[in-house]
């Protein structure tokens, strides 16, 4: 699987390229937690948002399909004991309906074969009154950020759909969830994260 055989090398790649998007978004993510929220977090990576967010929540399960990308982030979090990090399918989520208080999906929606199966799994087990979060790196005009997808894409990422500003906003209001709020972090590769509200 690609993303285990890079995972030793993500972190580098990711901050090296994009590191001040990386460090704005991250930062936007965790100050939408609080205290006592209970958090789950799917496609976790090697844990670049589960750190900061375990910083400031009550309990976060941390979930990825990729057992060593999920290594990565346990190491990175191991001295944080409200934290569990799991193996899961995003599309298959074991959870409970309404377990969460926010759930987080960073960098994935554009990877998935079904990403409405997702979308529908995110919201089953967030909470009435609870946010889902997700934050997803869009295109803009640059040679720098075509060149990092296409090449991406080449090793192997699975690139299922890019996004620009537009096309992002279009997929969520296609299937039928009202976002309150986008927040984008501009730099090499802008992140923007949709924040749906489950009222």
């Amino acid at each position: 699987m690609f993303w285990n055989k890079i995972s030793g090398i993500y972190d580098f790649v990711e901050n090296t390229f994009n590191g001040k998007v990386n460090r704005e978004i991250t930062q936007y993510v965790a100050s939408l937690t609080n205290e006592d929220d209970d958090i789950l977090e799917c496609a976790c990576g090697t844990g670049m948002f589960t750190l900061p967010i375990a910083r400031r929540c009550k309990s976060l399960i941390a979930t990825d399909f990729a057992d060593r990308m999920l290594a990565q982030a346990q190491k990175k979090c191991r001295h944080l004991p409200n934290v569990i990090f799991k193996k899961a399918d995003i599309t298959k989520l074991s959870y409970a309906d309404e377990s969460f208080d926010k759930v987080v999906a960073a960098n994935v929606i554009h990877l998935l074969d079904n990403p409405s199966k997702a979308m529908s799994e995110l919201w089953r087990v967030c909470r009435k009154g609870g946010v889902i979060i997700i934050p997803t790196y869009i295109n803009k005009s640059t040679k720098s950020a075509s060149l990092a997808a296409k090449a991406f894409n080449m090793l192997g990422a699975g690139l299922k759909r890019e996004f620009d500003d537009k096309s992002y906003h279009e997929f969520f209001e296609q299937m039928g969830y009202a976002v309150s709020e986008y927040h984008t972090a501009d730099g090499r590769m802008p992140c923007c994260a949709a924040i749906i509200r489950k009222n």
